[in-house]
């Protein structure tokens, strides 16, 4: 069925980056591998603001196949801005994303189908051979997968995996900024969503340069304590924030205890025994010391207590697109 219908069962959101020579091939193994399906599809090519001539062999593949629909963002926003365009865009019941550069095989995509036929909400693909360099691509894809699955709870081989499937219900929900795609799957699993893994095929990059380096490890790390402030934290900050204060506040409030306690002893009771303990915490560091540990735990729930106050912002305001989209196309009946 490769007719484009209003209301299709299942959308390919695909983002584009300068991948001018391998959008044709694309495009042919997708019309292959989506027409032997017998269900209803579309196909959104995302151009997020490519330099080359990407868009114009996007045109063509769209009036060649119906079921083509392409989005055009007017300058370079990343890879998650890419796939939110199309989320947004996207009309079917279930939305499968997957790279343009032929890593991905389309001819996976049943697989996914077929998972979330037995009742997924998401379903990740699983590269487990990879045909990419050790050092730089797959040993930090290793370490930041196993960091990832025990920071968020939801283990998977392959986070950094583009090639996955999710129910309309579960993307049309969810705020993506940064690189955060890559987390959809742990964010699901907070608002409900049921997670499960298949194996996929990975083809090594022919044309094209990779768009990922080892400096994006950095920033999924970061985007990482956003998310596991999200999944945990995000309708009740204060419980994040008063942890690390009560950290600091214990001992501070000990070590007052401590003072007072040996100068009472000391200077009040008279007892001889507590002059050690009372020269022991005249020393500027048990001077110092607690007034600051108290002081930084006042200072980390105060946080708390306007994260707080911005959280409820966050949630009651209008949300505000990462995205801005050029033009569409889509070709004439």
């Amino acid at each position: 069925m490769g007719e484009s219908l209003a209301m299709p069962y299942l959308s390919i959101v695909i983002p584009v980056y300068n991948e001018s020579e391998n959008v044709p091939i694309l495009c042919e193994r997708l019309n292959a591998a989506l027409s032997r399906l017998d269900k209803t599809y579309e196909v959104l090519l995302v151009d997020d603001g490519s330099t080359d001539d990407s868009w114009e062999k996007m045109k063509v593949c769209a009036r060649t196949y119906p079921a083509f629909r392409l989005v055009r963002l007017r300058r370079n926003f990343g890879q998650t801005a890419a796939m939110s365009a199309g989320f947004q865009s996207a009309r079917g019941e279930v939305v499968i994303t997957l790279d343009a550069d032929l890593q991905n095989d389309p001819a996976d995509i049943p697989r996914l189908l077929d998972k979330v036929g037995e009742g997924y909400d998401v379903v990740s693909g699983w590269r487990k051979k990879r045909h990419d360099p050790f050092l730089t691509r797959r040993l930090p894809s290793m370490i930041a997968n196993s960091v990832i699955s025990r920071s968020t709870g939801v283990a998977l081989h392959d986070y950094g995996c583009t090639l996955k499937a999710y129910r309309r219900e579960i993307v049309s929900n969810l705020r993506l900024y940064g690189d955060m795609h890559r987390f959809i799957p742990a964010l699901a699993s907070w608002i409900g969503g049921s997670i499960a893994e298949v194996t996929v095929e990975h083809h090594p990059r022919r044309y094209g340069t990779s768009k990922y380096g080892i400096s994006r490890t950095f920033r999924v790390i970061l985007d990482l304590m956003t998310v596991k402030f999200l999944v945990r934290y995000s309708t009740h900050p204060i419980q994040m924030f008063g942890k690390i204060g009560m950290l600091f506040g214990v001992p501070g409030v000990l070590m007052l205890a401590v003072m007072i306690g040996a100068n009472l002893m000391y200077n009040v009771a008279g007892i001889e025994a507590a002059a050690g303990l009372v020269e022991l915490v005249k020393r500027p560091f048990w001077v110092i010391t607690p007034f600051m540990l108290v002081f930084f735990c006042v200072q980390f729930i105060s946080m708390g207590l306007l994260a707080e106050i911005q959280i409820r912002t966050y949630h009651e305001a209008q949300s505000k697109p990462i995205y801005v989209v050029r033009e569409t196309f889509e070709p004439e009946e």
